[in-house]
């Protein structure tokens, strides 16, 4: 039986290379099939949508009877309330100003610069700790434990607590990228436990953290009152638990991606290493060419919204394909070539709107040092699988494991 171009979306088979169903979909840049979700799939449809204050990103807006596939499984919920990613304004811009106070512009706008040293000593630490160079999986050693501890380091976890971390941390992660062969029964009863536990800690350190506060982002949230008020216990964990997930997920996508492409594009590989400064345009390049996050699902339509000649009913589902936009020959000339030096790269990467990522000036600034400090100390890298094995999200697509070679590592 042929799969329908949803079901391909979601087939683990077409991880390695969705670029062939995007482009069949951009035929029909309004994709729907029978009780499914409205796919859009074409640059100026997204951004346009991403934008609009009739699409709705609270999942109780959907209308019943309506079902996302990519909603999160009722035993994967948490008992928190959602995160500001969830939610939608005036909620939304309220959690939204209250975290950004301590993380960037207006209040703080050198946090993330600032972290700069600490993120190069982290890179360096890792880089050297590597085992084998003749066989290294660099999401295990290298890009995985890179975000979590800079997550850990930003919210001000002690240096004692961090392996608990990366332990919840890695139990998560399998519950977003199941593996088909395991029990899954016994998958969803050790996610819920880690959740639980990583709720616990997090309610005892900002208890600890009202107590003797210090300049990490945790204590600043837990301090803070403001125009928009303060934010309550619960509010804090999800707001922690957002940023734990969110940005470690991401942004270990975006540097295994931009390692993968790199390798395969030695040119440029050539090029990074001596000249760390096109860093910069290289991940913003790898943002549109090889976005960590693939689609945004569970969008709802809060009235009836008419795109390309198509009437999507209130109520709806909606799917924006950020990583088929970002291919679209009607926005961006050879999209399927990587290039750099493109004059523009405004992307969908990140998304944009209200909704546009967060974290993206610390994942882009932990991703331009991830990749310019690899590109520099590893002597020959080379790829062993290509393509590698991809995880099983269809959301957040990355390569579970990238094993490359090298013929050592400079200082």
């Amino acid at each position: 039986m042929t799969q329908t171009l949803l079901h391909q979306i979601l087939d683990y088979a077409n991880r390695a290379d969705p670029y062939p169903i995007y482009e069949e979909l951009r035929k029909t840049p309004v994709h729907h099939e029978a009780d499914g979700p409205y796919v859009i799939s074409t640059y100026y449809e997204i951004r346009s949508l991403l934008h609009d204050p009739r699409i709705s990103s609270d999942a109780r807006n959907l209308a019943s009877g309506n079902a996302d596939p990519l909603a999160e499984p009722a035993s994967e919920q948490s008992a928190l309330p959602p995160g500001f990613l969830r939610l939608d304004p005036p909620e939304h811009d309220r959690m939204r100003r209250m975290t950004n106070r301590h993380f960037g512009p207006p209040h703080s706008p050198h946090r993330v610069d600032q972290m700069r040293p600490e993120l190069h000593d982290i890179v360096a630490g890792l880089i050297d700790g590597i085992g084998d160079p003749n066989r290294i999986d660099l999401v295990e050693e290298f890009s995985y434990p890179f975000p979590v501890t800079v997550i850990c380091r930003l919210l001000g976890v002690p240096r004692e607590d961090e392996a608990r971390f990366h332990t919840w941390a890695d139990t998560l992660a399998a519950s977003l990228d199941p593996d088909p062969d395991a029990d899954a029964a016994e998958r969803d009863k050790g996610a819920a436990e880690a959740r639980m536990q990583l709720g616990m800690y997090l309610a005892g350190l900002i208890e600890e953290r009202r107590k003797n506060p210090g300049d990490d982002m945790l204590s600043q949230l837990a301090a803070t009152k403001s125009q928009d008020g303060q934010m309550t216990t619960m509010e804090l964990l999800s707001t922690a638990a957002l940023l734990l997930i969110a940005g470690h997920e991401t942004t270990v996508n975006l540097i295994t991606n931009g390692m993968l492409t790199l390798l395969r594009n030695p040119d440029v590989l050539q090029r990074l290493k001596t000249e760390p400064r096109l860093a910069v345009p290289i991940v913003e390049e790898l943002l549109r060419f090889e976005p960590p996050v693939q689609l945004l699902p569970q969008r709802t339509t809060l009235a009836d919204i008419e795109v390309r000649g198509v009437t999507i009913p209130k109520g709806s589902t909606l799917w924006l394909l950020l990583a088929s936009g970002n291919r679209d020959p009607q926005r961006f000339e050879n999209p399927d070539h990587f290039d750099p030096d493109r004059p523009d790269i405004q992307h969908l990467g990140l998304g944009s709107g209200i909704h546009s990522c967060f974290g993206a000036p610390l994942a882009r600034l932990e991703a331009q040092l991830a990749l310019s400090e690899l590109a520099r100390r590893l002597d020959n890298p080379r790829l062993l699988d290509d393509p590698p094995p991809y995880r099983q999200n269809a959301v957040l697509r990355g390569p579970r494991h990238l094993r490359i070679a090298c013929d050592g590592i400079r200082p």
